[in-house]
């Protein structure tokens, strides 16, 4: 559920993420993205401070990064972080007073951290083999 309790996205097994307004007793999909080449594990709303952004991580190895358009159903993908070998499980936005930071944890044993840069790009910090430490 997002911020606001406005809206929640979905995570599914058919390589899809469904956005669905929610207002009281009723529902309403507002969009679908697709994005992913395998199932789709978890999401995460970011802070509204940074927009409507909405992460999500995927059996495909991948972390996409969604932003919304000017309207309900419009979202794209403003960036995809290929940097796993595996299936990427786990992801969760910092605290926004950190900034706009994303941790990702895979099934190739390694944590990556992604935090948005003032340009527009980002920065990677990759923690190896962080299952052998356990």
């Amino acid at each position: 559920m997002d911020y606001y309790g406005k809206r929640i996205a979905t995570a599914s097994s058919d390589n899809t993420i469904k956005i669905i307004g929610v207002s009281g007793t009723s529902h309403q999909q507002l969009a679908t993205l697709s994005g992913h080449q395998g199932p789709v594990w978890q999401v995460a709303w970011a802070h509204p401070k940074y927009g409507s952004m909405l992460a999500s991580c995927s059996y495909d190895g991948r972390v996409i990064i969604w932003k919304e358009g000017s309207k309900p159903d419009e979202w794209a993908q403003a960036h995809t972080f290929v940097e796993h070998k595996s299936s990427v499980n786990s992801i969760a936005w910092a605290p926004h007073e950190l900034g706009l930071c994303l941790a990702c944890g895979s099934s190739d044993g390694n944590i990556s951290v992604f935090t948005a840069r003032s340009d527009g790009g980002w920065e990677t910090t990759r923690i190896d083999r962080l299952i052998q430490w356990v």
